[in-house]
């Protein structure tokens, strides 16, 4: 009786400490906070390179749409300091700048 209560009262201990570690676990996700700081650079830069915005005036950009591939995107300027810059592009749509993720070219923010 004594090894079986020994038994029952180590096998609840090993449960409970399963579950605090499991409980004790994170997840960490990533989200790049874009600033006006960072549009105006990026609409300085494109100027000085003479990017023409693309125009379409039945095309509104908004997060979370995906940009046609018309539509010319470029990398980031080394001036604008994001976690993972290669991770993104910039677009310039009807005058508006749009950051996209590049694996989707999905529209991640605008100004």
């Amino acid at each position: 009786m004594r090894k079986s209560l020994f038994s029952v009262v180590t096998a609840s201990v090993l449960l409970s400490g399963v579950g605090l570690a499991s409980a004790q676990t994170t997840t960490t996700t990533t989200t790049t906070q874009w600033t006006p700081d960072q549009g105006t650079a990026i609409t300085q830069y494109s100027t000085t390179q003479k990017y023409q915005s693309f125009s379409d005036p039945t095309l509104t950009p908004a997060v979370g749409m995906v940009l046609p591939g018309t539509v010319t995107v470029y990398p980031l300027p080394s001036t604008v300091v994001v976690q993972s810059p290669d991770q993104y592009s910039y677009g310039i749509v009807n005058d508006h700048t749009v950051i996209v993720d590049r694996s989707n070219r999905q529209v991640v923010h605008t100004w």
